[in-house]
């Protein structure tokens, strides 16, 4: 699929492209990327933005270098408005912030609402634009980097397109900045640990995320039918190539078959709040059949009914993520008293603590 099949959009940009050098909003770099998304909603395609910076954008209101974790969140405070201010400039269309944490996302009632509010906006040609609330988010609730952010933002808006904007042209065999005979990867079918071993662990002097973190993103978006592009941001030939139906950087393609929403939402996007141990001969864990209390060898943590946890086995091999049917509480009592009555019967099956229906294979 090319950017011109796609009805919907999720383009994220980075804080090298909003604040560069960390001297507040600029907009050399975004007229480009302005442009790109004037064309798409000429054309009749919905766009979501995903824009960093705004620790960046603050970052040169304060004196000296940031001290704490504080005064991060205080520059994220700063920074927003500017670069709020500074879209706003760039469109004759209104736009709506949505500020987020990881915890708005993986619970799944404000994650429901979430998709109600894009699609709202979208409906009234608003665009949205979403990023990480770094003024409020602890380190339990925060997802870390805006390409992560991005992705889980393309499931929730149903998106058939991701681009992810970088400073390269897409992904190299090898790092471009030090090998002349480095080639770029136009397509790639599968991510497999060949391609996550071309990304290094790179990261921007200005960002949080590298090629590592981008890597990660088209994993969680392919899987779930997504489109994922990484290109050139600051080539504003990039986004022409696009608009032409050409690939400027790396498409990585979509696996056309997903799981449901809520199953790819659990594997993606939820946090485990807990984990089970089983057997590490155990191979009932495999997606097709309930994990029963038979399986169990210890129970980790303190999760209620209905909340994801991760399946691991005994040496500590993550095995799947999955939504329980019981409490840590009542599983724990099983079997420290081993008080659940035994089938009478080969009618009557064991105590199923997790269904097929609710289990994500890692």
């Amino acid at each position: 699929m090319s950017i011109l099949e796609s009805k919907r959009i999720v383009l994220k940009v980075g804080s090298a492209l909003i604040a560069p050098d960390n001297q507040g909003c600029r907009s050399h770099h975004l007229l480009g990327i302005a442009q790109f998304i004037v064309h798409c909603r000429q054309r009749g395609q919905q766009v979501v933005l995903v824009s960093s910076g705004s620790v960046a954008a603050g970052r040169h209101w304060f004196s000296g270098k940031p001290a704490s974790v504080a005064l991060k969140k205080a520059m994220a405070a700063t920074g927003q408005t500017d670069m709020m201010a500074l879209w706003d400039k760039l469109f004759d269309f209104p736009s709506a912030q949505i500020l987020l944490t990881h915890a708005d996302l993986c619970q799944r009632e404000r994650y429901m609402s979430i998709m109600e509010t894009i699609e709202s906006l979208l409906e009234h040609d608003i665009l949205p634009i979403v990023n990480e609330n770094d003024t409020v988010a602890s380190k339990e609730l925060m997802v870390g980097d805006n390409d992560n952010l991005a992705a889980m933002i393309a499931a929730a808006s149903a998106a058939d397109s991701l681009i992810i904007c970088t400073d390269v042209d897409g992904l190299f065999n090898k790092n471009p900045s030090i090998h002349a005979d480095a080639v770029r990867l136009e397509t790639v079918n599968q991510i497999n640990a060949d391609i996550h071993a071309m990304a290094g662990d790179a990261v921007s002097d200005t960002g949080t995320g590298g090629m590592r973190t981008k890597l990660e993103a088209a994993v969680k978006a392919t899987a779930q039918g997504i489109d994922t592009y990484i290109i050139n941001g600051f080539n504003q030939e990039s986004f022409m190539q696009l608009l032409d139906g050409n690939n400027p950087g790396t498409h990585f393609v979509a696996n056309r078959a997903r799981s449901s929403s809520a199953v790819l939402w659990m594997k993606h996007t939820a946090k485990a709040k807990g984990e089970v141990l089983i057997a590490e001969a155990d191979d009932s864990v495999n997606g097709e059949q309930d994990i029963t209390l038979d399986s169990v060898v210890a129970v980790e943590g303190d999760f209620a009914v209905g909340d994801t946890i991760l399946v691991r086995n005994v040496n500590g091999t993550k095995m799947a993520k999955a939504k329980s049917n019981y409490s840590s509480c009542l599983l724990n009592y099983v079997l420290t008293q081993g008080s659940v009555r035994q089938p009478t019967s080969t009618d009557e099956q064991p105590l199923s603590i997790i269904s097929k229906d609710n289990v994500a294979m890692l």
